[in-house]
């Protein structure tokens, strides 16, 4: 008996491709190759979240200049056969060794944000952890972590044909990895990024990914790949030291979440930035509810009445999330308060129809950019949303030896 799926074919989008449909399952990535890794794990039995990790790897391998394994993971997994939604937040911490009063005493660095690209930018590395975890708590139980792997180890030791843009972020990023440190030419073509449709291998980042797979957590987080992590973070003036890597642990949370429009939308809790994203449609929401604004669903795609919208109301979102997200080991991210619609009005006061704001400072509800994201339904209707991302291209541009990847600069969030 057939089913059928009410979709409105016809929703205002400039874009000459069509909707893509499936019938068993659906991966979405910025990647082809990517994608194909994560169908495969399907194909095996693997459900949305064996085949997420295994985008994610491949990602890392195809797109190093903004993921891998050297970054952070945030990930949420819906279980169709109880209809919730759980996250995992895979987000790594800084050297316990590295104070505020350290930074400031002894590194020159004051104020409220560690430089972009320092060597004190780089928290551990959580990605690795997240996806042996991601695995064990939401995967099949049917594909081994072995399995998952490798597509991505595969395509970083057969090689893969570079695309156009991700040549140009990979070329843009070269002086960073040539400068940062000795070993940035692992991932370089002499000097340079790879030209487009050129062939890129990664043998080092192979091997590493193969000691992932062999000895999970153990194998990235110690040995030969925890020792490099160390010593080039510390030769460049870092002080994390092999505790700070087998001391992390990724956490698993509920979800914070907010209606619209007759939709739940989920995000991860803090420290993830997802609520910048709630905050946002709850801005909208609001004028919406006001009469300040139209209704957006009726406006006309990237109009200028709908850039404007969607522009300012982020912009105050980022300023609440840019002061408020912090570590939930320290201090409590008041997000039920900053999502309350009392506290949604007041921010959507600062909304001016005619004009953008000039400066938005962030309010007080108790009295930047783009990321890697990909996402994977399997047949059963699980489905898995995650990030994982370097921050910055290339992150801090170190790149311990021998491993293939480099490492985020997260902690300058």
């Amino acid at each position: 008996m057939a089913s059928t799926v009410q979709v409105n074919a016809h929703v205002p989008y400039s874009s000459r491709r069509s909707t893509v449909y499936g019938t068993r399952y659906m991966v979405a990535s910025t990647q082809p190759l990517a994608s194909q890794a994560g169908v495969e794990i399907l194909e095996k039995g693997g459900n949305a979240a064996d085949a997420a990790v295994a985008v994610a790897a491949a990602l890392g391998v195809t797109e190093p200049f903004s993921t891998g394994v050297g970054g952070d993971c945030f990930c949420l997994f819906y279980n169709a056969k109880d209809k919730t939604v759980r996250g995992l937040n895979g987000s790594g911490r800084a050297p316990a060794a590295l104070t505020i009063e350290r930074l400031a005493s002894e590194f020159g660095i004051s104020g409220d944000e560690v430089p972009a690209r320092s060597v004190h930018a780089a928290t551990v590395p959580g990605a690795a952890a997240g996806w042996v975890d991601t695995v064990e708590r939401f995967g099949s139980g049917k594909v081994a972590l072995a399995d998952i792997l490798a597509p991505a180890i595969a395509l970083a030791d057969d090689g893969f044909p570079v695309s156009e843009l991700t040549s140009a972020f990979w070329r843009d990023g070269a002086e960073l990895l040539r400068s940062a440190s000795p070993n940035g030419h692992e991932l370089l073509v002499g000097d340079e990024g790879p030209l487009p449709g050129q062939i890129f291998r990664n043998p080092t980042l192979a091997n590493t990914l193969r000691l992932l797979a062999r000895a999970g957590k153990r194998g990235f987080y110690e040995g030969p790949v925890g020792d490099a992590i160390i010593k080039e973070l510390c030769s460049s003036g870092g002080v994390m030291s092999h505790a700070d890597l087998q001391a992390h642990r990724s956490s698993f949370e509920d979800p914070i979440s907010r209606e619209f429009h007759g939709y739940r939308l989920h995000e991860c809790a803090p420290n993830g930035s997802g609520l910048a994203a709630l905050l946002a449609l709850g801005v909208i929401e609001m004028l919406e509810l006001q009469g300040t604004v139209r209704p957006v669903a009726g406006m006309e795609h990237n109009s200028g009445e709908y850039l404007h919208l969607i522009i300012e109301a982020l912009r105050i979102a980022f300023a609440d999330a840019r002061h408020f997200v912090c570590d939930p080991g320290w201090h409590i991210t008041p997000a039920s308060e900053l999502l309350s619609s009392r506290y949604l009005r007041g921010r959507a006061a600062m909304f001016d129809p005619s004009r953008a704001a000039a400066d938005v400072l962030h309010g007080a509800p108790l009295g930047g950019s783009d990321t890697v994201y990909f996402s994977v339904v399997d047949a059963e209707g699980n489905a898995c949303s995650f990030v994982n991302s370097l921050y910055h291209g290339f992150g801090t541009g170190i790149v311990p030896a021998g491993c293939g990847f480099a490492v985020h600069d997260r902690g300058s969030l």
